[in-house]
């Protein structure tokens, strides 16, 4: 039996529901478009979600009994952006390609953000994948870096079973 099922009891989908729906409302929030001048695009989108996605997973890589939370979380982000361009028109044939297109794309945040977090500067892995290289703004950059920092240390702060409860800060 897994953490998840040790703790919630439940299901896997339904138990790492409220996380993933933490994720995607944090990644909502309206300050990252407006105050972080990301553009608020189906790309801008994706590249949020994905930002708060990472670090979530790189919090949870600090609990050894969070790998099977991890893995679910992923499996339920690639089953919401399969919904997602299923909605948007791609048919079967195409949503192979775009979610392993998707997945690379995670996985490579993933990096930059572990990367620029243990080098102290993250300002050039938010502007490669949040900006896509665009040039924000110092003001637009400097919120956004600073808000995902806040992030991480909210996340440092809480214990893994309120994490997966979907409670970020």
């Amino acid at each position: 039996m897994g953490l998840i099922d040790k703790l919630f009891g439940q299901k896997p989908a339904s138990a790492i529901a409220p996380l993933y729906d933490a994720i995607i409302a944090q990644g909502r929030a309206p300050h990252w478009y407006l105050d972080g001048a990301v553009p608020d695009t189906m790309d801008g989108r994706f590249d949020m979600i994905a930002a708060i996605l990472a670090f979530v997973l790189l919090r949870l890589e600090s609990d050894p009994q969070a790998a099977e939370a991890s893995a679910r979380l992923t499996e339920q982000f690639i089953t919401d952006m399969d919904g997602q361009l299923r909605q948007n028109g791609v048919g079967d044939v195409g949503i192979g390609k775009y979610v392993g297109q998707m997945m690379s794309m995670l996985g490579g945040r993933l990096g930059a953000y572990r990367d620029a977090l243990a080098a102290g500067d993250l300002g050039p892995a938010v502007k490669r994948n949040l900006y896509r290289g665009d040039n924000p703004g110092e003001a637009a950059l400097a919120h956004s870096i600073a808000q995902l920092l806040a992030l991480r240390d909210q996340l440092a702060a809480v214990g893994t079973a309120e994490i997966l409860a979907g409670r970020l800060a």
